[in-house]
């Protein structure tokens, strides 16, 4: 319940901000590390969800039975910011998420998420560093 009305709160919230374009938003596929961009470029993309790494792409977040499909996005105006509410889904679980996605430079995206994650319970966390993997590709 408690998810439900914070995500209600911050969709109020985005939207009072300005409606990013698809032009203005993230372009690419971004992969947790370097390293992983290296080896989705020598391997496949493919080959690196399939160990169970996060893609960050325009729609959203994908992996191994995990997926968040970005619902709603906005650009910040004073930052080179996004705050994007994606439903999420496991196995067996669907869930809201509220994300903000940062810009650190042209290659790196920090992305942070409100749902709360038990390091021991085995859940996905969506938050962390995002890198471009320049020359890699959807599958």
């Amino acid at each position: 319940m408690r998810d439900w009305r914070l995500l209600a709160a911050v969709t109020a919230f985005v939207l009072g901000v300005q409606v990013a374009t698809a032009e203005e938003f993230i372009k690419g596929v971004y992969l947790q590390s370097e390293e992983l961009c290296a080896k989705a470029k020598k391997e496949t993309l493919q080959a690196v969800i399939d160990d169970g790494n996060l893609m960050l792409s325009a729609n959203g977040i994908e992996s191994v039975e995990y997926n968040c499909e970005f619902l709603n996005i906005a650009r910040g105006q004073r930052s080179p910011a996004w705050a994007v509410t994606a439903l999420c889904q496991e196995p067996g679980h669907l869930f809201p998420d509220v994300l903000s996605i940062l810009e650190l430079s042209p290659t790196q995206l920090d992305l942070v998420s409100v749902r709360t994650v038990d390091a021991e319970s085995g859940q996905t966390s969506n938050a962390g560093t995002y890198y471009l993997c320049d020359g890699v590709t959807m599958p």
